[in-house]
């Protein structure tokens, strides 16, 4: 905290410093904020700003869980507040390009959708150190369970341990599994199987670092997850020539692809040619945060409301649940619960028992 503090430091004014989010939340002057802790603190802060009449951009994946989701998007309603979910490939013309393209047949009928995410971490076992002196461990976990302290847990390691994140399903795929979403049209699958091509190690990384994940959506629609060792998690090439993550659209008249900085096609025309007047338009936005600055002035719905967070959030989630369960689930997209035989085992998931204090009644 003090070397943030001293790195904002501006013209001889120092920034107050909070070791509680809730009593930054009661000042009159703030009124938006940016949420960048780690997953499992997303929907508490989300829910303390919104009732404190706060705008907030809050990063991505929204959720720690899928029943969380239905509480933020309450209380944005409910406070009239704006919410820009930090799935930034909402801002990118080729990502909109390609959904577009998706939406107006360009593809002829889409046959499937291909998204590879980068692997996660696999490592371990680790022991448990002594806490570090400035690091109020308790507070850190939050709803989480109690457990020693290990390094390893903290900082962007945060999002390879199942009690605070969902590895990279929730990570990239949040981002991704988004766009493929967009490009479809639908509120979600209606099954889900996923099997791990790894095992963890004991001690180590509880979430899933190589694995595949099949969706299907109400039009029999397939989208397939996959990771891909030829990127580190966070995205930069291993192996400039192997399958780079990104996501690849699939029809009758040819293919898609798109990632970051890229955009290609089966044939150039797919891309090239202009779409019709009349064709389907998506919200266009090009700078996420200025996207999120120009709602907060117009109290207009930004890109990747609340509503699109949770979406985007609910796919990867439905694949994190796959994956631990090892089951065929079946999905209602719509009353967003488990159905069918295994929906006990699946809806199991659904909600985490929170550790008091910091449940619902925290904030």
């Amino acid at each position: 905290m003090e070397q943030a503090v001293k790195q904002f430091a501006k013209d001889g004014k120092t920034p107050a410093k909070y070791s509680d989010f809730r009593k930054l939340l009661e000042r009159q002057d703030v009124h938006a904020i940016i949420n960048a802790t780690p997953d499992h603190w997303h929907t508490l802060v989300n829910l303390a700003a919104t009732r404190a009449g706060k705008d907030v951009y809050g990063e991505k994946p929204l959720t720690l869980t899928l029943d969380e989701g239905k509480h933020v998007i309450g209380a944005v309603r409910k406070h009239k507040t704006v919410f820009q979910t930090g799935t930034q490939q909402r801002s990118d013309a080729r990502f909109r390009l390609a959904c577009e393209l998706v939406r107006n047949g360009r593809l002829g009928k889409l046959k499937a959708v291909n998204v590879w995410l980068p692997a996660g971490l696999r490592g371990g076992p680790f022991k448990p150190v002594s806490v570090p002196q400035e690091l109020d461990w308790d507070f850190w976990l939050g709803q989480a369970p109690k457990v020693e302290y290990v390094p390893e847990r903290c900082h962007a390691k945060f999002r390879y341990w199942y009690d605070y994140s969902g590895g990279t399903m929730t990570d990239w795929g949040a981002h991704h599994n988004d766009i493929a979403l967009w490009a479809i049209g639908l509120p979600g699958p209606v099954s889900v199987e996923g099997r791990p091509l790894v095992q963890m190690i004991p001690g180590g990384y509880t979430a899933f670092s190589e694995y595949e994940v099949k969706f299907e959506f109400a039009n029999e629609l397939p989208l397939n997850v996959r990771t891909t060792t030829a990127d580190d998690p966070g995205g930069r090439a291993i192996d400039p020539e192997g399958q780079r993550n990104g996501i690849r659209f699939e029809g009758t008249d040819g293919w898609i692809w798109v990632s970051r900085g890229t955009l290609k096609g089966s044939d150039k025309g797919l891309i090239e040619t202009p779409l019709p007047e009349t064709a389907t338009r998506l919200y266009s936005s090009n700078d996420h945060m200025g996207n999120f600055f120009d709602c907060v002035r117009s109290r207009k719905l930004p890109v990747a409301d609340v509503e699109a967070g949770h979406r985007s959030a609910s796919i990867s989630h439905l694949g994190a649940i796959a994956l631990r369960t090892g089951l065929n689930l079946k999905w209602d997209p719509i009353k967003e619960k488990f159905e069918g035989d295994d929906s006990k085992a699946g809806n199991a998931y659904v909600t985490r028992e929170m550790r008091k204090p910091y449940d619902y009644s925290f904030v």
